[in-house]
């Protein structure tokens, strides 16, 4: 017999499910403990850990990364308007669940399961926990489109969104790359890669156990300058990259750019089993071209001459077309328990949607590659 269980911490499950990974770094137990070690979620940050995981004979067989959520920051798929139509009726939408990523639009796995069966009981087991809690609504962020077809299935609400990706055609150089694109975003690329140059910068790629403690602490304060410049404040507490570069240290770049030895921005990546992704970047200087060439170039780069084949960037942005990312669809779930308003918020989507499918056609047709003849 299955049993369906909610937790209230990641790490007490850190022995238990660590079978359960999918081959992506986000997935690793490793990743959420950190999380919540650090405080960067708990208490008083509307991220409070609510796994869900499916036990047989003792054993746990399925897990689904949950959270409760006060708010709806550092999710990428935006609600606000339906919270904000809840709240005109005199109703709740906080909190809410999620299974998602915290601070990160990756799509993966939501569904940590073996057996068709067991996931759909841990659905089941969630829109159970909505009535008997009076919760407002579940919503799956960013998950994998085999998840997302069977929570289709089980009657959830679907969205459908664009990010963009690139992907490595086996090329051998950097150079072999660009000459794949067309001639005026070759052009483009190389006139912002020889800007770097002439400016005296020097960039150094450091992964693993090369990475050391002044080099996250560099990377920390380049990354609380993003935020500062957006006058807003850092989700990620700087005991958090200590807890990654301790506990998943083979995953970690980071990239460091100088001007006459002296620092003046990084960006950190996570290194997953066919995927690099670029994840957080600062600069305590400005520089044209910085951005993209730590961001961008150097993460291709890297994927080249480690037979990676694809590179995400990161959330939105049309910029990275003209540096060949490619736009690709991503899916989100949701349950909302109150009738009427799955119904308004069905029709919300149904609406959206033929926009979404238009804009995805018009970045298509805007592709940086060469046209086939």
């Amino acid at each position: 017999m299955i049993e369906i269980i909610s937790g209230s911490s990641y790490s007490e499950l850190k022995s238990s499910i660590s079978h359960l990974d999918r081959n992506s770094p986000f997935l690793n137990i490793n990743f959420f403990a950190a999380l919540e070690k650090s405080k960067s979620i708990g208490q008083n940050t509307g991220w409070v850990s609510f796994p869900i995981f499916a036990k047989k004979n003792n054993e746990i067989i399925g897990f689904i990364p949950m959270f409760l959520k006060e708010h709806s920051y550092g999710e990428y798929v935006f609600d606000h308007s339906w919270a904000d139509a809840f709240q005109q009726h005199g109703l709740s939408y906080y909190p809410k669940m999620i299974s998602a990523i915290p601070f990160t639009p990756i799509t993966g796995t939501r569904l940590l399961a073996d057996d068709i069966a067991v996931k759909k009981a841990m659905i089941k087991a969630i829109e159970k926990i909505l009535v008997e809690y009076k919760i407002s609504s579940c919503h799956i962020l960013f998950p994998e489109k085999k998840d997302h077809d069977l929570f289709n299935e089980m009657g959830w609400l679907p969205r459908k969104g664009v990010q963009f990706k690139w992907h490595n055609d086996s090329y051998q150089t950097f150079d072999e790359f660009l000459q794949s694109l067309s001639h005026d975003k070759r052009k483009k690329i190389k006139q912002e890669r020889k800007k770097i140059k002439k400016n005296g910068i020097c960039i150094e790629r450091k992964q693993g156990a090369d990475i050391t403690i002044e080099d996250i602490d560099f990377f920390y304060e380049c990354y609380c300058e993003t935020y500062r410049l957006h006058h807003s404040t850092p989700y990620l507490k700087k005991s958090f990259f200590y807890e990654l570069a301790k506990t998943m240290t083979d995953e970690l770049l980071v990239i460091i750019a100088k001007k006459n030895d002296i620092k003046i921005a990084s960006a950190l990546n996570i290194i997953g089993l066919d995927t690099l992704y670029g994840r957080y970047w600062g600069a305590l200087e400005f520089f044209s071209g910085l951005h993209f060439e730590l961001c961008y170039y150097q993460g291709q780069e890297f994927c080249i001459e480690n037979k990676i084949q694809y590179f995400e960037g990161g959330a939105q942005g049309e910029h990275k077309l003209a540096r060949g990312f490619k736009p690709f669809d991503t899916y989100s779930n949701h349950f909302i328990a109150q009738p009427d308003f799955k119904v308004a918020i069905s029709n919300f989507l149904n609406d959206e949607l033929s926009r979404i499918n238009e804009y995805s056609n018009e970045l298509e047709e805007r592709t940086p590659y060469k046209k086939l003849k």
